[in-house]
């Protein structure tokens, strides 16, 4: 299982793959992709945020 922050990371990697793609090539299909990756990047900060918060109250 991957962490968190890995997810992160491939999330943000998934949105500049996709934003460069429709940027560049200008394929509209990868503008609902980097849509749907900031979609899911903003849910993931969401939950490391929380855990975050919970181990630093845990100490």
């Amino acid at each position: 299982m991957t962490t968190l922050h890995e997810q992160i990371v491939q999330a943000y990697n998934n949105y500049i793959a996709e934003a460069e793609t429709f940027e560049d090539k200008s394929v509209k299909a990868a503008a609902a992709r980097a849509r749907k990756a900031l979609g899911d990047l903003g849910k993931l900060t969401k939950d490391r945020r929380k855990e975050i918060q919970d181990k630093k109250n845990a100490m």
